[in-house]
């Protein structure tokens, strides 16, 4: 298969150059020259199968044309080797627990099988990912390309605005992951490593690439998690709505990705905290970047999210198609918190401040419409931000053994002012 530019639907590459490149020449995102269809007897079969069949069914039909049976059967092996339960919150209201991975967040997914994919395409060649991040991209990243063989891994974030247990899973690691700490914000990190992808100096020197959202082998394996959430579903559940807290916009995406192949989703709320670009566009408001705000949601703190192309894209751009199917919704820190509390009291269920968005913004959206079942998506265990966690709640998070873990590593990190030239010479400096 093909895939083409967001800027430019004649810029056409390989399934190769399309990840080891991550971002197009024109600062486009890649996407799949064409949509496949799952058969109907697939979705028929859908109600009871397990992770992993559903992976090589759908990755089968989007990386077939590349991958024979057996490259195809280890990438999913390798990226589903661990659950994303269905858990039932309330009545017709279910979590989907996207954090029982290595480092607890729903990214270990695409982590996992862009490090997978990534060493069967790259093939004797160094290559250097580089990586922004606002939180938990940085450690499932870095956790996922760990001592991969061939690969370094440099990881860009902005200091002081991610959490101290997400900052410890991306800084003690050592060996091939390097993580600089950036003067400035999530999107000040995004735009450097943006400009060193179109930077003629540095690609003629080495091989650069991604494993942000930017990248498809990041973005695109996360729409299985969606089909394994209807999965788990009684059988002949109808009007399934996906509530999804959203920063850069990846995840949402991969979820009008299944969609898009035929999953009978009924309707998307786009989640967000007060970084409300997206929301704000699909009120009707012009989409306009603008600087990130600082929240307790801290992995979505995100003015300029670049994959909302891809959202276009997915629906033809035709932006009247994509409002009709995508419900925007944002929440200050305050009402997050008084969900988070008032979850726990009414149900027992510990949700972190990203799920906290995407349970309000559910919650809104079964209270206008009715019968709906509606699943929100729970993108990270609460222990990964535990001080917010435990002052809304006055008691201790216990913390998982193997992210307890983290606490006891050494920093290893430098300093980086927020200048492309200064991120440009570590770069060549590295050479």
């Amino acid at each position: 298969m093909k895939f083409y530019s967001t800027n430019n639907k004649d810029h056409q590459v390989s399934l190769r150059e399309a990840v080891i490149k991550g971002l197009a020449p024109d600062q486009g995102l890649y996407m799949p020259e064409q949509i496949p269809q799952l058969p109907a007897e697939f979705y028929e079969q859908l109600p009871g199968m397990s992770f992993r069949d559903i992976g090589y069914k759908v990755i089968g039909e989007l990386f077939g044309a590349d991958l024979d049976d057996a490259q195809i059967k280890d990438l999913v092996d390798h990226t589903l080797s661990f659950d994303a339960p269905l858990v039932k919150v309330e009545d017709n209201v279910y979590s989907l627990e996207l954090f029982h991975g290595p480092t607890l967040a729903f990214k270990d997914f695409g982590a996992r099988f862009c490090s997978k994919l990534m060493s069967l395409l790259v093939g004797e060649e160094k290559v250097r990912v580089l990586v922004a991040t606002s939180g938990d991209t940085g450690s499932a990243v870095a956790n996922g390309f760990y001592k991969v063989p061939g690969v370094e891994v440099i990881i860009l974030y902005p200091s002081g605005k991610v959490s101290a247990l997400q900052e410890q899973q991306f800084t003690t690691l050592g060996e091939n992951v390097f993580a600089l700490e950036v003067d400035g914000v999530f999107d000040d990190c995004q735009r450097m490593v943006k400009e060193a992808f179109l930077d003629k100096e540095l690609n003629e020197k080495m091989l650069l690439t991604s494993a942000n959202s930017i990248n498809i082998a990041r973005w695109i394996p996360q729409c299985l998690y969606y089909f394994y959430a209807y999965a788990q579903l009684p059988k002949g559940t109808k009007n399934v709505t996906f509530s999804v807290p959203s920063g850069n916009f990846g995840n949402i995406a991969a979820g009008m990705l299944a969609e898009r192949m035929g999953l009978p989703i009924e309707k998307f709320i786009a989640a967000t905290n007060i970084n409300k670009v997206v929301p704000d566009y699909l009120k009707g408001i012009p989409f306009k970047p603008r600087p990130s705000l600082q929240t307790i949601s801290n992995s979505m703190d995100v003015g300029n999210p670049s994959n909302f192309y891809r959202l276009l894209a997915l629906y033809g751009n035709d932006e009247d198609l994509l409002k009709s199917m995508v419900k925007g919704a944002f929440y200050d820190d305050e009402t997050t918190r008084e969900a988070m509390k008032e979850v726990k009291e009414k149900t027992g269920y510990l949700m972190d401040p990203h799920g906290a968005v995407a349970y309000l913004g559910l919650k809104e959206w079964m209270e206008e419409n009715g019968e709906v079942t509606g699943i929100f998506l729970e993108t990270a265990h609460p222990g990964k931000f535990r001080d917010v966690v435990e002052e809304v709640h006055q008691e201790k998070v216990v913390l998982p053994e193997r992210l307890a873990a983290f606490l006891d590593g050494v920093k290893k990190v430098a300093p980086l002012e927020n200048d492309f030239n200064a991120f440009k010479a570590y770069l060549l400096a590295k050479k």
